[in-house]
């Protein structure tokens, strides 16, 4: 069997390939020598050996289906066989051939430096593009350098072409937007290496990361966007810089058994007890307001390092103008703000802004955008998460490979106080039994709002320490807080100064890799409650007027599956609790948690007799993601979420009170950039 080509030259060269690629001897010569007797530059050769090979296998399949028309006979279905067994073999020798070529250009580009065309080999920039992460898989092929994509409109598995270069106003080669993830050479050793990446298509910046099996956050789940997950889309190059567009609109709404007044965002706290009339109401609310906007912009410093920029917004504030019965206008926040550095040749990373805290777990390494957060629809996420969106500073180092990273990080600090039982006035001074003032803190003054900002002597100081090995993701961490006030009388007074903190560690299960997981974190210490979602207070004051850290405990477990593309189930079980600390003196009951307290009318409506000190906060959720559209114009999801909550409250006179609430989150999105 024959196969013809449309052109003479065109089938001798294609000859002299499948002839040179299966002589032993020409093999065993340098890849400059093989392909030198061609008498064509690497350059151009590559497109017609791949135009080459596609004509090749159409023909192919055309003579193919002839042979099957006819009548079937042994002999002939023998030779068939033989011809396909043949032809498949000159395919896969062909194959090897282009891939040298691809490597002879590579080399050629990289010696001609600045002079000419230069492909930005391990930069991962908008300009000369590689990605690292394995998309919806997980794994980390993806590969900085010469690039090659596949068309699956025009060819064959296995078959490649070569992403066209675009020349810069610089002299340096830049690949065509729109190029998906590639593989590269290094040198003679064709080693590939995972190096820093843009988002790029169905990518995210990451930066030099090893394979664990979990992976960086598929860019279908829920949870990339809550952690701030940007489009593949909405992607411009604007010179040496590439911006990127992210974010989605949101529609959502919750019913619930209790009337809380909060929307989505559950503010665990506020849950009531039977006293209160809204114990005993249903209620439905809905809104847009966080609906999200996301912009980074990026750019290559030189070959080893780049730079980066992030912001994330909604509109999740509510205004002095805001109402729920006409205009709906709730304010726009900020999320997220920081620039990033990252340096491929150290292994280390550098940022400072306003991002999560460091002590928010993680699913890959210790980069940005990879949080493991609940993919639950409710804005507070889940009792018991560790988080926290707050001004850093953080360095980052990691070893092996990158399969073990270590972090610092120089955080903001804002320690939060109960003062139940004490007279407090509005420019944040406690009176306490002995007559002395405790100042724990100062109200807002001019571009900020004039809720209590606290006293704070120090930031807090964060470590972590992230292990990637082969199979799943794991994590320890600590942190240092120093709850300040100043105990005055009239002419003189001190600083007091208390030393906090606590430690914990998270670890994500791939039970079955890129299907299933489970993912386990929590957190122990004193004065650390406002890293979790109840919002427990970190400290109380003791009869001295001095900070009295409390302890604070909070875990989380659940499991996340995506079953197809288009679903994501998961549940999960949160916990968070506080300890108490407490004094009495002449006759009164002063700190938190304190026995002294009446709770009897906490189950009694309309009661005033309830103190209500928070001890413990548990919920159990469950709940799915449906993608119903995706294409290049963006996705279209819907999910619901069915959860409960439990609160119960320090023992006081009378009892232990708690109360529940019941809740079905209902949420529906459109995200233009993915």
């Amino acid at each position: 069997m024959k196969i013809f080509f449309k052109n003479r030259p065109l089938y001798e060269t294609v000859t002299k390939v499948v002839h040179t690629s299966l002589n032993t001897p020409a093999l065993a010569k340098p890849e400059s020598e093989r392909m030198r007797p061609f008498g064509m530059s690497p350059c151009f050769l590559a497109p017609y050996l791949r135009k080459s090979l596609f004509a090749g296998t159409v023909l192919l399949s055309g003579s193919l289906a002839g042979w099957l028309d006819r009548p079937a006979h042994a002999d002939d279905l023998d030779l068939l066989e033989q011809q396909v067994a043949r032809i498949q073999a000159e395919q896969h020798e062909l194959q090897k051939a282009l891939v040298s070529v691809q490597k002879q250009i590579a080399a050629h580009r990289t010696g001609r430096g600045h002079g000419g065309m230069q492909a930005r080999a391990a930069t991962g920039g908008g300009s000369g593009v590689a990605v690292a992460q394995g998309h919806a898989t997980g794994g980390l092929h993806g590969l900085t350098g010469l690039a090659s994509t596949q068309s699956e409109e025009e060819e064959g598995p296995g078959l490649v072409e070569p992403t066209p270069v675009r020349a810069t106003r610089h002299g340096r080669a830049r690949m065509v937007a729109g190029a998906d993830v590639q593989p590269s050479f290094s040198g003679a050793t064709d080693t590939p290496e995972v190096d820093s990446v843009i988002g790029h298509r169905a990518e995210d910046v990451i930066s030099r990361l090893a394979d664990n099996n979990v992976g960086p956050h598929a860019r279908e789940t829920v949870g990339a966007q809550a952690a701030g997950a940007l489009g593949d889309h909405g992607v411009f190059h604007m010179g040496p810089v590439t911006l990127i567009l992210g974010g989605f609109l949101d529609a959502a709404a919750v019913e619930e058994n209790r009337h809380t007044a909060t929307g989505t965002f559950q503010y665990y706290q506020d849950i009531p007890f039977a006293n209160q009339a809204r114990y005993h109401t249903d209620n439905f609310e809905g809104s847009a307001r966080y609906s999200r906007i996301s912009l980074m912009a990026r750019g290559n410093v030189d070959t080893h390092s780049t730079i980066s920029g992030f912001f994330e917004m909604d509109f999740g504030a509510g205004a002095a103008t805001t109402d729920a019965y006409e205009s709906n206008s709730y304010a726009f926040r900020l999320r997220q703000a920081y620039m990033a550095y990252d340096n491929s040749d150290l292994n280390f990373h550098f940022l400072a802004g306003q991002a999560w805290s460091m002590l928010t777990p993680g699913r890959v390494g210790i980069t940005p955008r990879q949080e493991s957060l609940p993919e639950t629809i409710e804005s507070s996420m889940l009792a018991g998460q560790t988080w926290a969106r707050q001004l850093q500073f953080r360095f980052v180092k990691d070893f092996f490979n990158h399969r073990l990273w270590t972090g610092l990080s120089i955080e903001n600090s804002a320690t939060l106080y109960d003062t139940t039982g004490m007279t407090t006035s509005s420019d944040g001074q406690i009176v306490m039994p002995n007559g002395q003032l405790a100042t724990i803190g100062s109200p807002g003054t001019g571009l900020t709002n004039n809720a209590l900002f606290s006293n704070e002597i120090a930031p807090d100081i964060i470590g972590k320490i992230a292990w990637d090995p082969h199979w799943g993701h794991y994590e320890v961490e600590g942190i240092l807080h120093f709850p300040h006030d100043r105990v005055s009388t009239l002419g003189h007074g001190h600083n007091n100064t208390a030393i906090a903190g606590g430690g914990g560690g998270s670890m994500v299960l791939p039970v079955i890799p890129h299907t299933m997981e489970i993912r386990l974190a929590g957190l122990v210490g004193t004065g650390i409650g406002r890293y979790g979602s109840v919002l427990l207070p970190d400290a109380t004051l003791n009869a001295q007027g001095a900070p009295a850290p409390l302890f604070s405990a909070q875990a989380t477990a659940g499991i996340v599956g995506h079953p197809t593309p288009k679903i994501d189930v998961y549940g999960f079980f949160g916990m968070q609790q506080a300890g108490r600390s407490y004094f009495n003196a002449s006759g009164s009951s002063y700190g938190y948690g304190n026995p002294a307290y009446d709770n009897t009318g906490c189950m009694v409506e309309l009661s005033t007799a309830c103190t209500g000190n928070t001890r413990r906060v548990i919920e159990a959720t469950v709940g799915a993601w449906y993608r119903f559209f995706k294409g290049h114009y963006g996705t279209v999801e819907g999910g619901v979420q069915l959860a409960y909550t439990q609160r119960s409250a320090w023992v006081g006179q009378g009892a232990a009170p708690d109360t529940s609430l019941s809740a079905l989150f209902m949420d529906f999105r459109y995200l233009p950039f993915q």
